[in-house]
């Protein structure tokens, strides 16, 4: 496939082109397109940002024998091209921007790559090549486009629309044994749990079930320290390691900040990590069905008659992060949350509730992505800690 540089723009010919952005895309500063194109316009793009390359050609590997996906699309190709565009799923691409010219059917993207659909573009690519003097007919393709600067949202894109293949970064840690101490760790406070390490392992509420791994990592690095935390997370990384935020937003980036973890044997962050993890949960747990939520009349929050059901992740972040201002570390450097008898649960959800309304204005995912939601309620956490340390 094309190999781009960053910041290089090429010309996508269309047919059709529609611009299908959600209110949250909006709200994002994404774009959303849609419509069909010329085939051939997908050949130029890059697949860089991709999980899986075009397997019948993959480039350092042995190669493959086409598969019944393979074979499906050539079929299509050469005996009903005409049906092409209805049969074949189509092509979901990324760009950093795009500047759409409806009059010409052109796109300027910017930074574009597929991230589903490169078994398709190296089948059209096959049909090109035996077909270079029978240019009569193209068939055209369906393709959605996802205009972000997100780096980690491309790559979770990447990955969910790719679910199918047994790839996610959960798998290739469950691999490599990066999994087995963390579960060992968490049943310490989580008796019997079992976390998980692949993709076919499912996510229930019975006894049979796993727990979300991906879930228990985010939650632990919410409580960890930011101290702590600032030893693992780099500038590269795109966080600052006081801003929180990240935890709520990027799981795969925290899957690969635990997986960098994980491999510094031996060490203080390591050992943070594995003692907070169950108490994280159970925190995490807790606050998730919490009835002190009762009579704030926050709407976002699920009720059955006037119990609490569920709390939106993104108000339960915030207030997890606060905990880390009542996290210790004692003499034979064990870690634990260790909450002053002062402090009630109270105090925290009138802030949470307050910032919920002033600052979030009444949206959980943007309190959940906000630095000012995180850093009012760490202060609230941080005075009761100060006053036990001068007791």
């Amino acid at each position: 496939m094309a190999t781009s540089l960053k910041g290089a723009t090429i010309s996508f010919a269309y047919h059709t082109c529609r611009n299908i952005s959600s209110p949250e895309d909006e709200h994002e500063d994404r774009k959303v397109y849609a419509g069909y194109a010329p085939s051939s316009s997908v050949l130029q793009l890059d697949d860089n940002e991709n999980v899986r390359e075009y397997l019948v050609d993959a480039k350092g590997k042995q190669k493959r024998s086409p598969t019944l996906v393979h074979q499906a699309i050539r079929k299509t190709l050469v005996d009903t091209p005409d049906l092409f565009s209805i049969l074949n799923g189509g092509m979901v691409i990324v760009a950093s921007h795009a500047a759409v010219d409806d009059k010409n059917k052109r796109m300027q993207l910017t930074d574009a790559s597929i991230i589903n659909g490169s078994q398709t573009q190296g089948e059209l690519q096959r049909f090109f090549d035996q077909n270079s003097n029978n240019p009569d007919f193209e068939p055209s393709i369906r393709y959605e486009i996802i205009v972000t600067n997100d780096p980690d949202l491309v790559a979770d894109i990447s990955i969910a629309r790719n679910f199918q293949n047994d790839v996610r970064a959960i798998s290739i840690a469950g691999r490599k044994g990066q999994l087995d101490e963390l579960e060992t760790s968490v049943r310490r406070h989580v008796p019997n749990a079992k976390l998980r390490k692949r993709e076919t392992d499912l996510i229930t509420n019975d006894e049979e079930g796993y727990l979300d791994t991906e879930k228990l990592i985010q939650v632990t690095f919410a409580l960890m320290p930011v101290d702590v935390l600032k030893r693992v997370v780099t500038s590269a990384d795109g966080a600052d390691g006081v801003n929180k935020a990240f935890t709520y937003s990027k799981k795969t980036k925290c899957l690969k900040l635990f997986q960098r973890v994980e491999e510094m044997v031996q060490s203080e962050v390591l050992d943070c990590f594995l003692d907070l993890a169950g108490p994280a949960w159970n925190l995490y747990e807790r606050w998730k069905g919490h009835q002190g939520f009762k009579g704030t009349r926050l709407r976002s929050i699920e009720r059955e008659a006037r119990a609490i059901v569920q709390v939106p992740d993104g108000i339960i972040f915030p207030i997890l992060a606060a905990h880390s201002a009542f996290v210790r570390e004692d003499k034979n450097g064990t870690w634990s949350l260790d909450v002053p008898s002062s402090f009630t649960d109270k105090e925290l959800i009138e802030a949470a509730a307050q910032v919920y309304q002033e600052i979030a204005n009444s949206n959980p995912q943007t309190m959940g992505k906000n630095k000012a939601c995180y850093t009012s309620l760490l202060r609230i956490t941080s005075i009761y800690a100060k006053l036990r340390g001068r007791v």
